[in-house]
Parts: C-alpha cells; structure tokens; sequence
C-alpha cells in the first residue's frame, strides 16, 4: 500500500509541474487534468476516503449549486469509473502472477550454497583448490568449477575473503534434480616445485600445478 500511494504521489507531482509549466496545449492540459483527477479518485479509494463528486472537466461539484439529483448521477458515474480501474488493476495483477507462475513452471531453477570453513590437507606448498558437481553415472561434471587459492601457511591466498568463502551454484534445473545421483567434488592442485623433495637450487622449479588430491561426497 505504501509503494503504491508513493508512486501515485510522484506521478501527481511530475503532473503538477507540467501543468504550471503553461507550455501545453489545451487539449493535451485538459487531458491531463483528466489524468490527474482519475489519480486523486483511485488513491482516496483505495485508501478509504471520501469520494471526491466532479464534473466532466475534473472540477469540484458545489452542493450549493447542483441539484441533490445531479450530485447523485455524478457519484454514480465517479464510483463507477473507480470500481472499473480497481479491477483493471486487479485483472492486471492476477495475469502479471499467472506468467511468473507459469515462466517458473516451465523453467525451474534451484541453487546450492557453498560455505568453505578450511582446508585440512598436509599440502607443503601453495595449492589450488576447485569444488564443482559431478554425476558419476554419465561421468561427467554438470558445473563450473569454485576456484579457492590456498597458500602453503594453511591460509586463503586472498587474506581479506578468510572467513567469507562462499559460492552458489545456480542454474540447477528440472534436469539436474532427475539425475539419480551426483556428487560433490573437491580437487587440490598443488602449484610450486616439480618434486617435494627437491632441494637442489639448480634444479628448483616453481609454479606448476600438479595433482595433488581429490575427495567427493555423494549426493542423494
């Protein structure tokens, strides 16, 4: 309700302006006027206030000069005109919910959230640790991998994402929810020398990735 009074208050002031502007033209001023009034009468409706009895140019009718007859026509009209717009609106609002229901039906879309807490792996060296989906009866992964560099101290290599490592998966369809299993999988790569044990200057290498380890857990 607050939404919807506070868009129809800025369209009123938006209006408000193009009429004190005097750059219009009669016609398209007195349209608006129309506009502006059909505006003030849908809001005090759906906020329960009094219903405001115009005439056909969108002016205050004066009791005092109008017959009770006329008064009466003329709030007959105006409730009229209001009741139509609120089930325009309402029409409007059940078909606008009838496609979302009917475009999530058909396209479904789950997600799985992922929260990294720590690598427990004796690994020595800096590693590269990638977690993604596999369904073990097609042998094949079904996701992008979520990539975490993790530094030889047992730290993230990016200090400031400790504590804040999380990734969704999204994009999960229908499909994916049919298969009869899958499983999560975490592979480490380790990145540095070509042999642990490699102490020679000489013959130190650094930065390649070798395998280092893999674990999965299977899904239901």
């Amino acid at each position: 309700m607050f939404r919807s009074v506070r868009h129809m208050i800025y369209d009123l002031i938006e209006w408000r302006s193009q009429i004190l502007s005097g750059t219009l033209p009669q016609d398209e001023l007195k349209e608006l006027k129309k506009k502006v009034t059909a505006k003030i009468d849908y809001g005090n409706r759906i906020l329960d206030l009094d219903l405001v009895v115009r005439d056909e140019d969108g002016n205050i009718l004066d009791p005092e000069q109008t017959s009770t007859i006329s008064l009466f026509r003329a709030h007959e009209i105006a409730s009229k005109q209001v009741e139509e717009r609120l089930q325009e609106e309402k029409s409007q609002k059940q078909n606008i919910d009838i496609n979302r229901q009917a475009k999530f039906a058909a396209t479904p879309s789950f997600a799985l959230f992922v929260n990294l807490k720590n690598v427990v792996c004796k690994i020595g060296e800096d590693a590269e640790v990638l977690m993604s989906l596999y369904d073990p009866l097609e042998s094949k992964f079904i996701s992008e991998n979520y990539l975490v560099r993790w530094s030889s101290c047992g730290l993230p290599k990016d200090i400031d994402r400790l504590h804040n490592l999380r990734a969704v998966f999204t994009d999960l369809g229908s499909k994916d929810l049919k298969r009869e299993k899958i499983s999560f999988v975490c592979q480490i790569v380790r990145v540095g020398r070509m042999e642990l044990r490699d102490n020679n200057t000489r013959k130190l290498t650094s930065g390649l990735r070798r395998p280092f380890g893999v674990a999965g857990k299977p899904g239901p």
